[in-house]
């Protein structure tokens, strides 16, 4: 995880990092061109300046050591393909090469597949094109147009901090420092600010003005999230998405605000002693954010929210439109890179705003790096921040109360660098993982315009038995969404067996619905500082919650069929596909077709880098519980020392860190409940 980097080029001018020679370039470029036909010297170029930025300087090494040793002969010639480079082979035994790549026993070639595949795919296809270009030639080919540029209000008054290069180190002072900015963050700050306290926000992203919000997909993704969009596990198994800007993921969500279930408050509350919090200040608290974010059903039900509900309906489910924070807006489609209309009550514009109004200080483009413990009690925090001209300069900031709020995959980190020798810290990752089915309709969906989440289905969101078929087995529970994409992201999640293929998929993609199945995982994984000041992301999906993902496959299918889909793709390595004749309201395709395909599912490989996996919400990695041995922050958010239960005075966590298990929704407002509950406790502290 960098943070440390100058401001973004622009798109259509990449550059390749030094340590990269022609050579290896040029071998890249082959394996790019391999996988999208044209313009693979200038997708190699962006993809070695992307690895330069965002991953581990010894996995970009072993990546290029591994296309040296594909490109010379004797590697393909111990491979099956003869004494000949791979840049000089015929392009189907190019392809021949990375099939078996993809589909091998060997974890590490289906990872090394992965790498490159997403890579190409991606950028492939969101790439602009060229500064004063014509643009992306793909984007004809399959119907893309990005959204019009909206009329764009006054950006709200939040000001981050103006910082000079200097080599002294910049030394601030608050009454609380608060590391992190999204959803948790937010709620954080204005209370306190509220309060009368002073209070200094610390982001690691930049502020990105609605006024000079992305544009596109590309731009998008390296200015507003975390490691451009790259974020994966360690074994590249489950695909991350999370926000890095001021506002964190409040700003790129797809603008869904579900309220924590009473039976998730219950659970909480009993299971793992958060006292009152299926009671009635919690109540209060819920229904003051949604006041707060302004929460609406959507203005309409776009084409792929539409499959949920009518697939739901023919099949007798509960589904129901989906509550937003951005009412009044369904035509755009840009949620994921920030709303440039400001209809979205995103953290500068509704919690972050009310903090600055209340004389919150922000600084941003800056890394906390650890909490500064001092005989034994938190004073502080310490970090470098990026200046002006790139260069980065050492800071810190001194104050009686610290939280952190830097998110699931940075909080934990934050706390093992500074000492907190807790065994929970780190531990139960929880990742929602997400299992996707595409159902082609007959008409076009174009699931990148209009409300991004218009509705949902809660029919499979608490554990149940098989189905009665026994195609579907027993499952930990699941929420069916939609899960609006560009066509970036969908081409790196769209299977490849071949360029001509995924071209040929990729020109149907204006039809395709993707349904998801969110799944609620039991099992979990971890997070832990890397020796370079990244982070290194430990999960692998649990035989129990495999089961789920497989549940969820059978039952999304049904539901597209019932919606009227001619097709179904299961995504993975290699799909699971089955046509369908294009019958409104059902197909007709024979009942042993139809349950041996549900068979298929319910039997389908979530392996890594088999079954297509990816994240949106992560949760955990501090959990909150009354048990000392077990969670690493008390029921109210204070950071324990260790397992006898002691804390350390005037540290809080208040993010989804503290999510004693995963929450089976959309965790943002709930995220938001818990750091009103801290909010009381640092303030009584305080």
């Amino acid at each position: 995880m960098t943070g440390e980097r100058p401001g973004p080029q622009a798109p259509g001018e990449p550059v390749a990092p030094p340590d990269w020679s022609a050579r290896d370039l040029a071998r890249l470029a082959a394996v790019f061109e391999t996988f999208v036909t044209g313009g693979a010297i200038r997708r190699a170029t962006m993809a070695a300046a992307l690895l330069s930025e965002v991953a581990d300087p010894r996995d970009v090494r072993t990546l290029r050591r591994v296309l040296r040793a594909v490109d010379t002969r004797p590697a393909n010639l111990l491979l099956g393909e003869g004494a000949v480079r791979f840049r000089d082979l015929h392009p189907e035994r190019r392809e021949a090469l990375l099939r078996r790549w993809a589909t091998s026993r060997l974890g590490s070639r289906r990872t090394a597949f992965q790498v490159l595949k997403r890579l190409a795919c991606f950028l492939a296809y969101a790439d602009p094109g060229p500064a004063g270009g014509n643009g992306n030639p793909l984007w004809a080919r399959i119907g893309y147009r990005p959204a019009d540029e909206p009329v764009t209000p006054a950006s709200p008054a939040v000001h981050p901090l103006e910082v000079a290069a200097a080599r002294e180190p910049l030394v601030l002072e608050a009454d609380v420092v608060v590391a992190g900015s999204g959803s948790g963050g937010g709620v954080m700050a204005a209370a306190l600010a509220a309060a009368g306290r002073s209070v200094l926000v610390v982001e690691t992203g930049d502020y990105a003005p609605e006024t000079r919000m992305p544009a596109g997909e590309l731009e998008g993704f390296d200015r507003l999230y975390l490691d451009q969009g790259m974020t994966a596990t360690a074994d590249l198994g489950v695909a991350i998405l999370a926000g890095s800007t001021l506002g964190g993921g409040t700003v790129v969500n797809w603008a869904t605000c579900l309220a924590p279930p009473d039976w998730l408050r219950a659970e909480w509350a009993a299971g793992h002693g958060l006292e009152g919090f299926d009671g009635p200040e919690t109540a209060a608290d819920v229904a003051a954010l949604q006041a707060e974010l302004g929460v609406s059903p959507p203005p309409g039900i776009p084409p792929k929210d539409r499959v949920i509900l009518d697939g739901a309906a023919g099949l007798g489910w509960d589904a129901a439109p989906l509550m937003r924070d951005a009412a009044g807006c369904g035509d755009c489609g840009g949620c994921g890179f920030g709303c440039r209309r400001g209809s979205k009550r995103s953290g500068p514009r509704a919690h972050l705003a009310a903090a600055a109004g209340h004389g919150a200080r922000f600084l941003v483009r800056a890394r906390v790096e650890r909490v500064l413990i001092e005989q034994g009690r938190a004073a502080g925090v310490r970090g470098r921040v990026v200046v002006a001209d790139g260069s980065t300069r050492p800071f810190e900031v001194r104050a009686r109360q610290t939280v952190l709020s830097a998110g699931t995959l940075r909080t934990p980190a934050i706390l093992a660098v500074s000492g907190v020798a807790h065994p929970a810290v780190g531990a139960n990752l929880r990742l929602h993982p997400v299992a996707v089915v595409a159902g082609r309709m007959p008409w076009p969906v174009e699931m990148w315009r209009g409300t991004m989440q218009g509705a949902g289905s809660a029919q499979f969101l608490r554990p149940g038995p098989a189905d009665r078929e026994h195609h579907g087995p027993a499952h930990g529970g699941f929420l069916v969404e939609s899960a609006p994409a560009h066509p970036g992201l969908v081409a790196m999640a769209f299977p490849w067996a071949g360029a001509a293929d995924h071209a040929a998929r990729m020109t149907l993609v204006r039809s395709y619905a993707p349904l998801i199945g969110i799944v609620r995982d039991a099992g979990s994984g971890r997070v832990r500082p890397a020796r370079d000041g990244r982070v290194r992301i430990d999960y692998r999906l649990a035989a129990e919650d495999a089961r789920t993902a497989r549940r969820a496959l059978v039952e999304i299918a049904r539901l597209a069929r019932a919606a009227g889909a001619v097709e179904l793709m299961a995504l993975g390595t290699p799909p699971a596909s089955l046509q369908l004749a294009p019958a409104r309201g059902g197909s007709s395709i024979g009942a042993p077709a139809w349950d041996a395909y549900l068979r298929r599912l319910a039997a389908f490989d979530f392996a890594p880098n088999r079954g297509f996996l990816f994240s949106a919400h992560q949760m955990g990695t501090a959990r909150a519980g009354a048990d000392p041995r077990t969670s690493a922050c008390d029921p109210w958010g204070r950071v324990r020392a260790g397992t006898s239960g002691g804390v350390v005075p005037g540290l809080y966590v208040a993010d989804t860190s503290l999510f004693p298990t995963a929450s089976g929704v959309n965790p943002m407002v709930t995220a938001m409940t818990l750091a009103r509950r801290v909010a009381r406790t640092v303030l009584a502290e305080g």
